[in-house]
């Protein structure tokens, strides 16, 4: 019970961080997913990846009833480029340890977080 209570608290932040900041909520559930849940880090990533389908589509149907916020051009170009390469970098995920996904996610985000702050 405790583990669910933790998960919802975690979904509903990441549900928050993703719809005020474009991200898929990733950023906060992997390593909650990992630290708090206990979750190895490949299980983390495979659970926050199908976790943010949800998400996406709650925010986007949200988003959608503002007429021309959503450039649909943009979603489907992306959005087809995006799917093949998450099909192989799953299968990448796969095969790489814990360990290493671990750092290239950490490492990740303090490259991603600095740019951010120095750029504001």
């Amino acid at each position: 019970m405790k583990l669910l209570l933790i998960a919802a608290f975690v979904g509903a932040a990441a549900g928050l961080l993703g719809a005020l900041c474009g991200v898929g909520g990733g950023i906060l559930m992997v390593p909650a997913f990992a630290g708090l849940l206990g979750l190895e880090h490949k299980q983390a990533v495979a659970t926050s990846m199908a976790v943010i389908i949800l998400t996406a589509i709650a925010a986007t149907l949200n988003n959608a009833r503002a007429n021309n916020l959503i450039d649909w051009k943009i979603v489907a170009t992306v959005g087809i480029a995006s799917a093949v390469t998450a099909w192989f970098g799953s299968d990448l995920m796969r095969n790489l340890s814990n360990q290493t996904l671990s750092r290239i996610f950490g490492l990740l985000l303090v490259i991603f977080g600095t740019r951010m702050l120095w750029k504001g």
